[in-house]
């Protein structure tokens, strides 16, 4: 496989997985974007110029995350291996749950893809093989993507997502706080087993909340009860986790975003502006950059209906 093009741009939407009962499967992408730009060189020399989130903190050459996902797929295509000089703008917070990482993945696949003469040889199905085994886990990789909500599962042949029809009432607040966590420190504190009954009543949580997302908003509270992971994730997280109490105690259905410390709200936007109410009497009055007293920023991107694009320039 020969190279097209040297010269391309991607976006990649942020995504919020689990979106409460559906641990590792269920995720949405909200318009929250991060943007690479990929020239390939004549030369072996790799290169990453990064603003914004985690500049001045990550890699700026061969240990770049895009620059690995480029290599793998590039690999997987049977492609050259070139130089490389990245300009990343990323906007998505680093260490929040808001599917960095995973977006970081996708822009390197995609940008392959639009490097190489045959682009459509790298189809959505590879491309999400390759982001989920890069992530270990499909449920961020899927609506990064495919855009919208999905379902993601892993069978004997690997990964599978599917989209889901996304009622128009719903919309996603993301609320950020100042601190990170490790997705690893949140995994860590998960238990190897769980009662049966706290997993019967996440699995029927889970199942209704798919019908609360599609046809049934006013649902979005009670579909949102979890008992698989957030309650062990509120030790190394415990502003998350009264955040989320208190945002429900209010009648909004608040998780923890992935594996946190953000807090995702799924609103309905027929209430009106109960759920801005909500959030002002908790954490004060909203600056217009997002910012509030608390040291939280609140973010109200709507929902990223298309996934990933990738352009040639």
């Amino acid at each position: 496989m020969r190279l097209g093009s040297d010269h391309v741009r991607v976006r990649v939407p942020a995504t919020s997985a689990n979106l409460g009962p559906g641990f590792d499967a269920l995720g949405l992408a909200v318009a929250h974007y991060d943007e690479v730009e990929v020239k390939a060189l004549g030369s072996a020399e790799v290169t990453v110029d990064v603003s914004g989130e985690g500049a001045g903190e990550l890699p700026t050459g061969e240990d770049h995350l895009v620059v690995r996902a480029i290599r793998a797929a590039l690999d997987e295509l049977g492609a050259p291996q070139v130089g490389l000089h990245l300009t990343c703008v990323n906007r998505i917070p680093h260490g929040r749950g808001m599917g960095s990482s995973a977006a970081a993945v996708v822009a390197g696949v995609l940008a392959a893809r639009m490097l190489v003469a045959e682009p459509e040889v790298l189809t959505d199905t590879v491309a999400f093989r390759l982001a989920s085994a890069f992530e270990g886990h499909p449920d961020n990789a899927a609506p990064a993507i495919l855009g919208g909500a999905t379902v993601a599962w892993t069978a004997p042949d690997g990964p599978h997502a599917t989209a889901l029809p996304l009622h128009p009432s719903v919309t996603p607040v993301v609320l950020v706080p100042p601190h990170a966590c490790s997705t690893s420190t949140a995994r860590g504190v998960l238990p190897p087993t769980v009662p049966h009954a706290d997993a019967a009543f996440t699995a029927g949580r889970a199942a209704l909340l798919v019908q609360a997302l599609c046809h049934r908003p006013e649902l979005l509270l009670a579909a949102t009860e979890d008992r698989l992971h957030q309650g062990y994730r509120a030790q190394v997280m415990p502003g998350t986790a009264e955040l989320v109490r208190a945002l429900r105690d209010a009648g909004q259905a608040a998780v923890v975003s992935g594996a946190g410390p953000s807090v995702l709200v799924l609103e309905d936007v027929t209430r009106g502006d109960e759920g801005a109410r909500a959030r002002a009497g908790l954490l004060g009055p909203v600056a217009a950059d997002g910012t509030t007293p608390s040291g939280w920023r609140v973010l109200t991107p709507g929902v990223a209906t298309r996934g990933a694009l990738a352009e040639r320039l």
